[in-house]
């Protein structure tokens, strides 16, 4: 059950190891990774990209296809083992491990010896640092930050700065996504731990199971939500896309539930987008049934996603903690790898 009240002193004590300072820390990390001095490897005619990773490294793939979608550059996210057989000569597969020892990662990068596409790997050490270098593949160390799902904006800065000859991103927005973190920081971070706080209002108002509804664009932060509600506050989560929600999803709500809907909305959504957005509130007020709403910061997709996803990870720290529950251990997880590794 969740307490009504939280103070700094029960943040420290209950997050162990202490996640939140980290990301109290998140703008400063993404300005110096975007403004550090890195080797950039030269790729030239590409036309298709995958991004491949697992867990919080998965997410950076998602926000990058998100970020490219408006580009003429094919993405694919790969959350397994395989590559899709569309990959050739003119596809960069960019392997990102922050652990550095995530199976399916290292068996895609394996992949390289008879594969003609280019490889590039981030990593902050272990397996994937090995075999890039033991096979002369592109490769780009990046110190991890508490937890692959805290380095989150260190490594989505740093691959913006390594990789920019391919990834067509004007520095302008890259700049504001950071200024903006920076405002958005003031309102969300452990010295505001007041009513007025968006991302401690929102952990509080999680009570249940929440289902999460986004517009395609913003898939990206739905996913990461419901990945860190999973991870630090230990909860069951359901995310549906709003428009396919509309021919079928929505039928569910015929029933007294116990879900909560959350809608993470666009600032400047397309108007069919919209259009669904107001029946589906209006649908929610004929049944009486409560909801929040999320909406992004105005400004690019880039300042969008990753505003969204500092506002809603906060939450999520902040709900296991007003849960009594420590965001950092992972048990279930090193529970399969463990057996993984058998």
């Amino acid at each position: 059950m969740v307490r009504k009240r939280m103070n700094f002193e029960e943040l420290e004590k209950i997050d162990s190891k202490k996640m939140f300072k980290t990301y109290d820390m998140w703008p400063d990390i993404a300005k110096k990774s975007y403004e550090q001095e890195f080797s950039r490897p030269e790729f030239k005619d590409i036309d298709h990209i995958v991004f491949a990773g697992m867990g919080g490294s998965g997410t950076i793939g998602d926000v990058f296809s998100s970020i490219l979608s408006q580009n003429n550059i094919h993405t694919s996210v790969v959350k397994g083992y395989l590559l899709p057989k569309t990959v050739d000569e003119n596809t960069l597969v960019v392997v990102t491990s922050v652990s550095g020892n995530t199976q399916e990662s290292l068996t895609v990068l394996e992949n390289a010896k008879n594969s003609k596409a280019k490889f590039i790997a981030f990593s902050s050490g272990g397996m994937i640092k090995e075999y890039a270098l033991k096979n002369k593949i592109d490769y780009q160390e990046i110190k991890m930050e508490h937890s692959p799902r805290a380095s989150f904006v260190k490594y989505i800065f740093s691959m913006l700065n390594v990789l920019e000859s391919v990834i067509p991103v004007k520095k302008s927005d890259v700049l504001d996504a950071i200024s903006k973190m920076e405002t958005m920081r003031e309102n969300i971070f452990s010295n505001n731990l007041n009513e007025n706080n968006m991302a401690l209002k929102l952990a509080k108002w999680i009570t249940r199971t929440p289902v999460l509804y986004y517009p395609l664009g913003l898939q990206s932060a739905a996913i990461r939500f419901k990945n860190s509600l999973q991870e630090n506050s230990k909860l069951h989560v359901i995310t549906e896309d709003i428009i396919e929600a509309c021919h079928n999803g929505i039928v569910s709500w015929e029933r007294t539930s116990s879900m909560q809907p959350i809608l993470i909305q666009g600032h400047d959504d397309h108007f069919k987008t919209i259009e669904r957005w107001k029946i589906l509130k209006e649908f929610f007020d004929s049944k009486q049934i409560e909801y929040k709403e999320i909406s992004s910061v105005k400004g690019n997709i880039i300042s969008k996603i990753i505003n969204l996803i500092y506002l809603l990870d906060y939450a999520s720290i902040y709900h296991g903690v007003k849960s009594g529950i420590d965001p950092s251990p992972i048990s279930a997880i090193d529970f399969v790898k463990e057996r993984l590794s058998k």
